[in-house]
């Protein structure tokens, strides 16, 4: 996800690449047929009860006004709205942009003129996950071989604000698991997996190819995952069951802060040392000062330093937070006496609770904190 960020020091590097990503998780999609329902409201009832909290719909199928309501209430709830294009015809994809910024949704998915819609979102809070490769129909199908999307997700991850992209790998006609993985390997951006992802060996393939998370609409609606109730509570409660279990499969990197006040910083450095194998392949935040130590410390690790606490390093934490780019904060606080950084601790405490982000603040804690967002036991990041 290329740089809008800061310069050295700050929250991304400005040629950086990688930006915004979700840890591998599901979009429910409260869309039938590639339309979102008639009565997508009552039913987000059914999907906040299920456990979701990434809710997408699509830009046909209900009126302005009661789009904007739906994105209002999935906020409202703790959870991160989506918004994906499937208009083909240029002005509707214009304004359904346009559109995405007035909802204000946390992102938008899909549609195929990036080159005229990421200015037009550079300037808003709002993520963009474009369409790679040629797409034809409604409902949409992608067309062109592995080679020729590969090369226009390349492309794609090369515009400055595109933050991933959405590939709607099961709408493929030619050999899908290897279009994934050669996406996902192509583009340092996080890949979301679309289309007609409606079984449980469809998950696990989306999850070991490296892709970021994948959308579920019209399945769940239709009661095709196995369930031990009928409704799409349960429908939704199965889908995030497969999910975690699909995590172990994972291949994607995980975004993991890691800071400790002064007097923590041993207990740290003891618990990076003895999970250094697992977390060299993660993606590592930290503030200054804890970064340097762990550095030292443990030397074949890779961390991106922001600046230190007392400088505003904290502060930049909770920007990584509030922008769904951390997958968890292990913060070794130290109960002792008052630190001026009581204040940042807290405010972090919160945005994580609000942006359900797991925060550790031992190490008995942050060992159960990582083995469960690296997949547990068994997986390719297991600990």
């Amino acid at each position: 996800m290329a740089g809008r960020r800061e310069a050295e020091g700050g929250i991304r590097l400005q040629d950086e690449k990688e930006r915004d990503h979700m840890a591998f998780d599901f979009i429910f999609m409260l869309t039938e047929d590639d339309s979102t329902v008639p009565d997508a409201r009552a039913r987000l009832e059914e999907v906040l009860a299920g456990g979701a909290r990434h809710i997408g719909f699509k830009d046909v199928g209900l009126p302005f006004d009661e789009l904007k309501a739906l994105a209002g209430e999935i906020r409202a709830a703790g959870g991160r709205a989506y918004l994906e294009v499937v208009s083909l015809d240029a002005e509707s994809e214009l304004r359904s942009a346009r559109a995405a910024i007035e909802l204000e949704v946390d992102c938008l998915l899909g549609g195929t003129r990036a080159a005229e819609i990421a200015p037009m979102l550079k300037p808003h809070p709002v993520r963009y996950y474009p369409f790679p490769g040629d797409i034809v129909g409604h409902p949409s199908v992608l067309s062109g071989t592995v080679e020729t999307i590969t090369d226009s997700a390349r492309r794609l991850a090369d515009l400055e604000s595109v933050d991933g992209l959405d590939l709607l790998a099961y709408r493929f006609a030619g050999d899908v698991r290897e279009l994934m993985s050669h996406v996902c390997a192509a583009v340092d951006k996080p890949v979301i997996m679309a289309g007609s992802i409606d079984r449980a060996e469809r998950i696990e393939a989306v999850a070991e190819t490296g892709a970021a998370g994948f959308t579920v609409g019209t399945a769940a609606l239709k009661g095709q995952f196995a369930a031990p109730e009928e409704g799409l509570t349960s429908q939704v409660r199965a889908i995030l069951a497969l999910t975690l279990k699909a995590r172990a499969r994972s291949t994607a990197p995980r975004h993991i802060a890691l800071v400790a006040h002064n007097a923590r910083k041993t207990h740290l450095r003891a618990w990076v040392a003895r999970h250094a194998d697992i977390l060299r392949r993660q993606k590592l935040i930290s503030t200054g000062g804890t970064g340097a130590m762990l550095m030292e410390a443990v030397p074949e690790l890779a961390i991106h330093r922001l600046q230190r606490g007392s400088h505003g390093g904290d502060q930049q934490l909770g920007a990584l937070i509030a922008t769904g780019e951390l997958d968890a904060v292990i913060f070794f606080a130290d109960p002792h006496g008052h630190h001026a950084s009581d204040v940042d601790l807290m405010a972090l405490t919160r945005l994580a609770i609000l942006h359900d982000t797991p925060i550790a603040c031992s190490p008995a804690a942050a060992d159960l904190v990582v083995s469960a967002s690296l997949g547990g036991e068994g997986g390719p990041n297991t600990l």
